[in-house]
C-alpha cells in the first residue's frame, strides 16, 4: 500500500484520536488509518478488562471500578505515546471518559458524589503530568441513533446485547453535546454512512486527505 502519510504531508510524530459511541467503528476506523500512514496503534483493552461484564450487570455497583480501570490504561497509553513521540492512531479518547462516561453515571446516581469528585481529581492530575499528550487532531465518528444500535446487535457482544435501548440512545445524546462542546484539540466529524472500510478498505485515502486537510488548517493551533 501506498504510504499515505508521505503523500499528504501528516507529520511523523502525529497523533490522532479516533472517538465516537459504542458501535461506530472506532476500531475499525484505527486501524485502517494505522495501515495506511505506517504508524502505531492504541486500542482500548476490552477483552482484558476484568470488570466490564460486572459493570453491564450491576451499573451502581462497578461504576467507579471500570472507569478507574480505563483510566488508568488509558493513562498507560499517553505514557507509551509521550514515550515513543507520537506517530499514533488512538481508540477513543481519554476525554470521552471523563466527559461522558463517568459524569453520566453520577448525573443518572450509578456512581456516588464521592467517588466522582475522587475520579475527577484524579483525572485532573493525570493531565497536568507532562506525559500526557494531547492530539494533534480528533477524528469524530457519528450516524444517527438507530445505525448506531444496529451495529451494535450486528456485532454480538452479549454484555451490550442485554443492554436496555435508552441507555444507547441516552449515549448517543451525551456524545453530541459531548462533541459539540470539545475544545481540547481540533476535530474532525465522519458520518459513518459515508464509507465503508469493510467492504471497500480504499476509501481510506478520501478520509486521510481529509485528515491532512484539517491538521494543515488547524497546524497554528498546535504551536
Amino acid at each position: 500500500m501506498i504510504n499515505l502519510r508521505e503523500k499528504y504531508g501528516i507529520p511523523t510524530n502525529a497523533v490522532i484520536t479516533i472517538a465516537g459511541t459504542v458501535g461506530v467503528g472506532k476500531s475499525t476506523m484505527t486501524k485502517a488509518l494505522a495501515e495506511a500512514l505506517k504508524f502505531r496503534t492504541s486500542f482500548e483493552k476490552v477483552d482484558t478488562n476484568p470488570y466490564l461484564d460486572k459493570f453491564y450487570e450491576d451499573f451502581e455497583k462497578w461504576s467507579f471500578h471500570l472507569q478507574i480501570y480505563f483510566l488508568a490504561e488509558r493513562f498507560k497509553e499517553q505514557k507509551r505515546i509521550f514515550e515513543y513521540g507520537g506517530g499514533f492512531i488512538q481508540d477513543r479518547s481519554i476525554y470521552e471518559d471523563t466527559g461522558i462516561f463517568a459524569k453520566m453515571h453520577y448525573d443518572k446516581g450509578t456512581m456516588s458524589p464521592t467517588d466522582y469528585e475522587t475520579y475527577t481529581n484524579l483525572f485532573d492530575a493525570m493531565v497536568m503530568t507532562p506525559y500526557f499528550p494531547h492530539p494533534d487532531l480528533l477524528v469524530y465518528l457519528e450516524g444517527p441513533v438507530e445505525d448506531v444500535i444496529g451495529r451494535i446487535q450486528e456485532r454480538g457482544r452479549a454484555m451490550e446485547q442485554q443492554t436496555p435501548h435508552d441507555y444507547w440512545f441516552e449515549m448517543h445524546g451525551r456524545y453530541e453535546n459531548w462533541i459539540n462542546n470539545f475544545n481540547a484539540c481540533p476535530v474532525l466529524r465522519l458520518n459513518i454512512n459515508d464509507y465503508d472500510l469493510m467492504e471497500n478498505p480504499d476509501q481510506v485515502e478520501s478520509i486521510v486527505e481529509r485528515i491532512a486537510y484539517m491538521m494543515e488548517q488547524t497546524s497554528h493551533l498546535r504551536k
